[in-house]
């Protein structure tokens, strides 16, 4: 009898797709709360744009780094309730939620203090008109922070119970809290780039608050009753941050490396920064299906392994990654035929339109061929707790590819590519990560590694 049941499925076909699916729409609804900051603030001219779309990439940073410790708790707690240890599960899951509101509490401290600092190391040749955009924006997401980073935990927590309606939901509470308030401080009041920002906390303290009732509910196998008093489990704590703090790392110093890119691109003028800004935009789009597969894998997967069940993660992966290939493939070929009309929508330049669209289209190429090997894959590597390599991977790749490369086909003293160079330094570091994460895989070492 206990060998039948370690050998049946732990996801059926139809537990799949009501985790995914949500996922999809999910990842679809976040994207759109940083996309309508940026359509929404276009009325106010392309300074606005430009300054709103530097600051959402160093949000973008934050973001990720808490997403990267939501991860690393995911990947605990899922493993637990793979074993079937609900009272693990649940410290565990208490100790996510301690460790990231401290984590991001600080790190909104920081970018309060030097916000200015930050803006002016980074693009310190931007127009003045874009900074003073930047710099409200900034002011206005960084008092977000914590609520982002409780919203990420509670999420990460849903997904591991398998899960993933109350986090859909919940972002489609977010987008209309922030569609509505920045329509009103936008168009109503005037208030530019600050409008836009205030839109996001106040949309992001709805998101944490409601995710905090949720998990209180008492049908939940995670069901957190009572938060305080707050009690730091040093084996918890330890357990999630050997998967958080190495997928942290990634994830942030990834970011890093993009801003760098970033500020090299600055340097070509307001069109090439708004044209990327609406691009990475547009793009997004496609890649919503292969990051919603992801988070799934890191459910799916963690519960396999801590049942002892690596076979079956083996099994997932490929069913998984096919998906997003389709997925993926179908929009790459939609987005390659109507890039055009696409990039007129937004209120640019000639220039930065016709920008936008022609990286738009190599984006199509790349995204259909290697992207999910590239980013959806190693997510079970990060499963099964071998997130040291994919951290190590990612890095080298990152500086040796994406801004070495950069500057390299971008600047005038290379080739001269532009932005398209930015772009295509970005595709062949997808290239490289793709090739190490497959030979990872197809090894097995991740097999044999221990979290819990």
């Amino acid at each position: 009898m206990q060998s039948q049941a370690a050998q049946s499925p732990l996801f059926s076909r139809q537990a799949l797709v009501r985790l995914i699916i949500p996922l999809v729409i999910e990842q679809f609804l976040l994207m759109t709360v940083g996309m309508a900051d940026t359509v929404m603030v276009t009325s106010t001219g392309q300074a606005a744009v430009s300054g709103v779309s530097l600051v959402d990439n160093i949000n973008l940073l934050l973001i990720q780094i808490f997403a990267a410790l939501s991860t690393g708790g995911a990947v605990v707690v899922s493993q637990y309730l793979g074993r079937e240890k609900l009272e693990d599960a649940r410290t565990a899951a208490r100790q996510l939620l301690y460790t990231t509101t401290a984590m991001s509490t600080a790190l909104m401290v920081l970018a309060l203090v030097f916000r200015q600092h930050v803006l002016a190391l980074l693009f310190g040749n931007i127009e003045p008109d874009v900074m003073d955009s930047a710099l409200e924006y900034f002011l206005a997401t960084a008092l977000a922070y914590p609520f982002m980073a409780i919203y990420n935990a509670g999420a990460a927590l849903f997904r591991s119970m398998g899960n993933s309606r109350i986090s859909m939901l919940n972002s489609l509470v977010v987008n209309i809290v922030n569609i509505t308030v920045n329509a009103i401080l936008i168009y109503g009041f005037h208030m530019g780039a600050l409008g836009a920002g205030i839109g996001t906390l106040v949309s992001r303290i709805t998101a944490a608050v409601i995710i905090l009732v949720l998990l209180r509910h008492p049908n939940l196998p995670l069901c957190l009753e009572h938060f305080f008093p707050i009690r730091f489990r040093g084996d918890m704590v330890k357990r999630i941050l050997s998967i958080g703090i190495p997928n942290g790392l990634e994830n942030g110093l990834f970011q890093v490396g993009k801003l760098v890119v970033l500020s090299l691109i600055t340097g070509f003028g307001t069109d090439a920064v708004a044209a990327n800004a609406i691009a990475n935009s547009i793009a997004g789009v496609v890649n919503v299906p292969g990051q919603a597969i992801g988070l799934a894998i890191i459910t799916v997967v963690g519960q396999c392994m801590g049942a002892g069940e690596s076979g079956q993660a083996v099994r997932y992966t490929r069913k998984l990654v096919a998906t997003v290939y389709l997925s993926m493939g179908t929009l790459s070929v939609l987005l390659f035929l109507t890039a055009g009309p696409l990039c007129s929508i937004f209120n640019l330049s000639p220039a930065a339109a016709a920008m936008a669209e022609e990286v738009l289209r190599w984006f199509c190429v790349f995204a259909l061929v290697v992207w999910p090997l590239s980013f959806t894959l190693p997510n079970t590597l990060r499963a099964a707790g071998d997130a040291v390599f994919t951290m190590g991977v990612s890095l080298a790749s990152m500086f040796l590819c994406r801004i070495a490369a950069s500057y390299l086909l971008a600047s005038t003293w290379g080739f001269g590519l532009g932005l398209l160079g930015v772009w295509l330094a970005m595709f062949l570091d997808w290239i490289v990560r793709a090739f190490i994460f497959v030979l990872r895989f197809l090894q097995g070492k991740w097999k044999s590694l221990q979290v819990i």
